[in-house]
């Protein structure tokens, strides 16, 4: 079964085109990174999510470098929606859900890459909002109900993960935020990730 990627993406795009230069050196609560650099992680997830839905490993089996900001260019504000795009598209087939495939050099279901591939489009879609003063489409009804079913994909996954490592899952997530039960989806998906939904910079 498909899940389109498409509404997450697309807010992350939009999320994108409003970044100003001054804030590319801001902290994040992706694990204290940069805006920039969280920037720069996101263009890399990118080509290896892709790479993954198409069932292509890329070369040296597709590992996430170190986010590095000075990798940005000048064109980023056009190249990471781009390829947002193409990912959205790569994983709209019904194949890429289908069998297995390879990311960060493990093999895996393509259904479960499919789901982290949502994960991360969504909650560093957050982690960019947040840092950087702009809403992330959860607090508006509207908006939240195009992002639905990605969410509950991704938040699927996640509980799952989180079930078998209650302590965090290193190199995935840190130890869950303990989240109200009825809090909105995507806060207690933030809170399986190990962010807290209430996060500012000055936190």
């Amino acid at each position: 079964m498909t899940t389109d990627p498409r509404p997450a993406t697309a807010v992350l795009s939009a999320l994108i085109g409003r970044v100003r230069d001054d804030q590319l050196a801001v902290p994040t609560p992706c694990g204290g990174i940069t805006v920039g650099e969280l920037l720069d992680h996101i263009d890399s997830l990118c080509a290896a999510f892709t790479a993954a839905a198409v069932k292509t490993p890329l070369e040296g089996g597709g590992r996430a470098p170190v986010p590095d900001a000075s990798r940005l260019g000048d064109d980023w504000r056009r190249r990471i929606p781009a390829r947002l795009d193409e990912l959205a598209r790569a994983w709209r087939a019904e194949s890429a859900w289908t069998g297995t495939t390879e990311v960060g050099g493990n093999e895996l279901p393509a259904d479960v890459a499919g789901a982290a591939a949502l994960d991360e489009v969504i909650v560093h879609g957050w982690d960019l909002a947040v840092a950087t003063g702009q809403p992330y489409p959860g607090a508006d009804p509207a908006l939240t109900e195009t992002l639905t079913e990605a969410l509950t994909t991704a938040y699927r996954w996640v509980g799952a993960v989180a079930a078998q490592n209650p302590d965090g899952s290193p190199g995935l997530f840190g130890p869950p935020v303990p989240v109200p039960g009825d809090a909105p989806l995507l806060e207690r998906l933030l809170g399986l990730t190990g962010r807290d939904p209430r996060w500012t910079g000055a936190s």
